[in-house]
């Protein structure tokens, strides 16, 4: 059962309510163009480097105004509405960096929290420490959904691609990968890993991104993709500004590339022994 998938590509700034409306107007846009599932990018709430800042404007999940207008345009288009991800309030201080599904009655389908923190030191100057600040993850799902079998993952977990294949295995057939990639990291390997992930597990993946120079001062790198299982680049938007892109999506396409290269199922276990170089060439120590 073929569907239309649609990624929504922002350029979120500080204040979530204006972000909100920005969401809202292109997930319109998005049904408007027959995508039935839609799926905006990481942190579509906010993007804001100031973390008292931030602090200041987040709310927790049921008062959240991100949760809040995704589920309520679900259930006005009548469409899977996956919000990528947005910054939710924790009891305890700190933040959940979390994705939404939203089903076609605006009902919550699934909650996905980012397990790999992006904790790095770039060359241009740049520093991340996410864990600083948010509460990573632990819980991988596959959700089943009447048209295909959908993982989730959120920008720094696309470098690991164990969480891939696990949902793979266990029956994934779409990939999710919302995101806010900085520009150089972006530029370095966004579309290669993006494609690396669809074909190494044979899937669809749909990856919305932050794109361009927010109000905080980072730049993303925009870009937003459709990917089918073979590795083929279906849609793809540009490096800044918002966009909508859709791509018609197919899960027997997944079978297709199953069958023709089985690597799910020639998968073995095996361990890994470290030996010295000087022994392993037969040179005595």
């Amino acid at each position: 059962m073929s569907f239309k998938a649609a990624a929504v590509q922002m350029c979120s700034g500080v204040d979530p309510v204006r972000n909100a409306a920005a969401m809202a107007r292109l997930v319109r846009d998005a049904a408007a163009q027959g995508a039935t599932y839609v799926q905006t990018p990481e942190m579509t709430g906010m993007l804001q480097r100031d973390r008292a800042a931030a602090r200041a404007v987040l709310a927790g999940e049921t008062d959240d105004i991100i949760v809040k207008t995704g589920s309520e345009l679900a259930a006005e288009l009548g469409i899977y509405m996956h919000v990528g991800s947005t910054a939710i309030a924790l009891a305890d201080g700190k933040i959940a960096n979390r994705g939404f599904l939203f089903g076609p009655d605006g009902r919550i389908l699934n909650r996905y929290d980012k397990i790999h923190m992006f904790d790095v030191d770039l060359d241009n100057g740049e520093s991340w420490r996410e864990s600083a600040a948010y509460t990573a993850g632990s819980e991988a799902r596959v959700v089943s959904l009447p048209f295909a079998e959908m993982g989730f993952a959120i920008c720094y977990d696309v470098r690991f691609p164990a969480l891939f294949r696990a949902q793979a295995v266990a029956g994934a057939e779409v990939m999710t990968v919302p995101a806010a990639f900085t520009r150089q990291t972006g530029e370095a390997h966004w579309e290669i890993l993006l494609r690396a992930r669809a074909i190494e597990n044979g899937v669809f993946v749909i990856a919305a991104a932050q794109a361009g120079r927010h109000e905080d001062g980072r730049e993303t790198f925009g870009h937003s993709m459709i990917i089918d299982p073979w590795g083929t680049v279906l849609a793809s938007a540009g490096a800044t500004g918002e966009a909508v892109i859709v791509a018609e999506i197919d899960p027997a396409a997944v079978k297709a590339a199953h069958d023709k290269i089985p690597n799910l199922r020639n998968g073995r276990e095996f361990s890994v022994e470290k030996i010295a170089g000087a022994i392993a060439a037969g040179v005595a120590a």
